[in-house]
Parts: structure tokens; C-alpha cells; sequence
């Protein structure tokens, strides 16, 4: 079954390239387009995509007000990659805090952009150590008081929570822990549930602010 994408972006030749890179791929099909944040919020609910790829700067809403709308929408599943020309920290930042699930540069190659949808679709995080460091350590510092920690973590789940906030992908904690990839995906899901978060970049963000990282 192939990944839908939603291509959100001002530029009609951009998201014609983009278009063309992922239709090439037999495991991803986009589905629809936008130009608009308020674009992006209509065609997320009409089209309900498994994949939004957003650019930040549009006109109106703009892309990260779009993302905090389409994530904070509980009929929607999709994960938002943010897709912008600009490496900034502040967007970085704002986009993760907006409850996107990466952050992707124009300039990547096209397998770049295919693994980027496929990445997000499984729930995975999208976004490379160093950056992960830099924005974690950014949420940590500017991070309100925390609430207790949750403590009903099993010794393994929490080992898994670790090696996550070093931005490790599944394969990777596999091959550390010397377990199947499958038992690592089972250990991750139970961690997202008992922290009450979306997705793998919240409980990082979650495992700095309590010190569990």
C-alpha cells in the first residue's frame, strides 16, 4: 500500500519537482497539493494524507501555524515534514514545537525526500544527532518547570528511551541492545504511550526535560 503525500508549497514549480521525485518512487503517491497554510489545513482533512511535506514561509497562515492546526486535529494521523530552503534554528525549533516530525532541507537529494516521507510515515524521528542535539538542547533550556517524571518505565524501556534521545533509529537500538528490531518497535510504542506523547521527537524532548537522557 503506498505512503499519500500532501505537497504544501507557494511555488508551483517546486512542488511539481517534488511531485515528480516521489511519484517515482512504487511505495509513494501524492495525493494533492496547496499553496496555502489554509490550503494545507482544508486538503489534510479532505485528502486525511499519511505525509504532509510543508514549506514554512506562504502566504496567510503560514506553514508552522498550519502544522500546529493539522496536529492538534484528532480525526488526523498524518506526520508533517517541515521542508524549507532556510537552516535555522528558530524554525527548527518552532517546527518541532508545533508537533512536526522533521525538518528536511530544499537542497537534499531526491532519495533525501523519498526516505524523508518513508521515515515519517513509520514514526520514526527525521533529523540527523547533531541537529537533534541543537534543538533538544535548545527545548531543554527554555522548557518550563516539569511535571514528575513517569516512573512506571521498565528498565528496557527506558535503556530504549536513552538511545533514542541519542537519535538512534530502530535498526540502531536493535543492533546495541542485541534484540530484534520488532521487540525494539514494541518497547518504543509502550514508551510513547506511557509518556503521553505523539511521536519519538516528543519523548526525546521529554527525556531531556526530566534528565532520563
Amino acid at each position: 500500500m503506498s505512503i499519500r503525500v500532501l505537497l504544501v508549497d507557494d511555488h508551483a514549480l517546486m512542488r511539481a519537482g517534488f511531485r515528480l521525485i516521489l511519484d517515482s518512487a512504487p511505495d509513494l503517491e501524492v495525493i494533492g497539493e496547496a499553496a496555502t497554510g489554509e490550503e494545507a489545513v482544508r486538503a489534510a482533512s479532505e485528502l486525511a494524507p499519511d505525509v504532509i511535506c510543508m514549506d514554512v514561509q506562504m502566504p496567510g497562515i503560514g506553514g508552522l501555524a498550519a502544522t500546529r492546526q493539522i496536529v492538534a486535529d484528532p480525526a488526523l494521523a498524518c506526520a508533517v515534514v517541515i521542508v524549507t530552503t532556510f537552516d535555522r534554528d528558530d524554525y527548527l525549533f518552532e517546527a518541532l514545537e508545533a508537533g512536526a516530525s522533521g525538518f528536511l532541507l530544499k537542497n537534499a537529494a531526491p532519495e533525501e525526500l523519498q526516505s524523508a516521507v518513508r521515515v515519517a510515515a513509520a514514526g520514526d524521528a527525521l533529523l540527523a544527532p547533531e541537529v537533534t542535539r541543537r534543538v533538544i538542547a535548545r527545548f531543554a533550556a527554555t522548557a518550563p518547570a516539569p511535571t514528575p517524571p513517569v516512573t512506571d518505565l521498565t528498565e528496557r524501556e527506558s535503556e530504549v528511551l536513552r538511545l533514542m534521545a541519542q537519535a538512534m533509529s530502530n535498526a540502531e537500538i536493535a543492533a546495541t541492545l542485541v534484540i530484534g528490531e520488532a521487540t525494539v518497535k514494541t518497547h518504543v510504542s509502550n514508551v510513547l504511550l506511557k509518556l503521553g506523547v505523539r511521536d519519538r521527537v516528543a519523548a526525546v524532548v521529554y527525556a531531556y526535560r526530566h534528565g532520563l537522557a
